[in-house]
C-alpha cells in the first residue's frame, strides 16, 4: 500500500514586526525625512533618500509608507495631534488653578507659535512644508475641534470680564491667530518666536474676548 502523500506546508507568514520595532523604524523614517527637507529642500525629497538616510532598504520603508507624501501627511497629522494634547492639558490644568484669563492666552499663543511657525531651521522648514502640503478638510477640523476645547475652558473659567464665548466670537478668534502664524511661518518672517509678536497675538485675541459695554460698531440700520 503507497504511503500516503504528505500536503505540502504552507509558506510561512512573513513576521509582523513588534510594535516597539515598528515605532523604531517609524521614528527613524521622519527623522530621515526631516533631515533632507533641511539640508536640500522639499524638492529633493524621495523614498530613496529617505530610506538611504534611514539607513533601510526601500522595501523596508514601503511596509509603512507607499509614498513621500505620506510620510510628510502622517508627520504633519502625529505633530497636529500631539499640540491639540499639550492643549488640551494646558486649558484643564488653567482651569483647575483658575488662572488669570491674560495669563492663560499668552501661554496659549506661545504654545502656537511655537508649534506651528518657530523654532530651529530644520523644524521652521518641515513646517512651512507642512502649511503648503496640509489638506484643507483636515486643517478645518482640527481648527474646529481646538475652537470648541476653548470655548469650553474659556467658559469653565468663569471670568466676568470674557464676553461669552459664542460660536462666531471663537471662529473669528482662531482662524485670525492661526492665519497670522500661518502667514509668518510661510513667510518665513523673523518675527516668530519674538516676544513682540506673541504680545501682538495676545493683544488681538485680547480685544476679541474682553467685555465692552460699548456697542460693536457696524452697518447702520438702512
Amino acid at each position: 500500500m503507497p504511503a500516503p502523500r504528505r500536503t505540502a506546508a504552507p509558506p510561512t507568514r512573513r513576521r509582523q514586526p513588534t510594535q516597539e520595532r515598528a515605532q523604531r523604524t517609524i521614528e527613524a523614517i521622519f527623522e530621515a525625512t526631516a533631515q533632507i527637507v533641511e539640508a536640500d529642500g522639499d524638492a529633493a525629497l524621495t523614498t530613496n533618500k529617505v530610506a538611504q538616510r534611514a539607513g533601510f532598504s526601500i522595501g523596508t520603508l514601503y511596509q509603512y509608507f507607499p509614498s513621500k507624501e505620506a510620510i510628510l501627511l502622517a508627520m504633519i497629522q502625529r505633530e497636529r495631534r500631539r499640540v491639540m494634547d499639550r492643549l488640551q492639558a494646558m486649558m484643564q490644568a488653567s482651569v483647575a488653578q483658575r488662572r488669570p484669563v491674560q495669563e492663560v492666552l499668552a501661554e496659549l499663543v506661545h504654545l502656537l507659535v511655537e508649534s506651528f511657525g518657530s523654532g530651529p531651521r530644520s523644524r521652521r522648514a518641515m513646517i512651512r512644508l507642512a502649511w503648503r502640503l496640509d489638506h484643507h478638510d483636515d486643517i478645518t477640523q482640527a481648527l474646529r475641534e481646538a475652537s470648541e476645547r476653548n470655548t469650553l475652558a474659556l467658559i469653565a473659567l468663569q471670568d466676568p470680564s470674557l464676553r461669552a464665548p459664542d460660536p462666531a466670537l471663537m471662529f473669528v478668534a482662531t482662524r485670525a491667530v492661526m492665519g497670522v502664524i500661518r502667514s509668518a511661518s510661510l513667510e518665513d518672517s523673523p518675527l516668530l518666536g519674538t516676544p513682540a509678536f506673541e504680545a501682538e497675538l495676545v493683544r488681538m485675541v485680547w480685544g476679541l474676548l474682553r467685555l465692552d459695554p460699548a456697542p460693536a460698531p457696524g452697518r447702520a440700520a438702512g
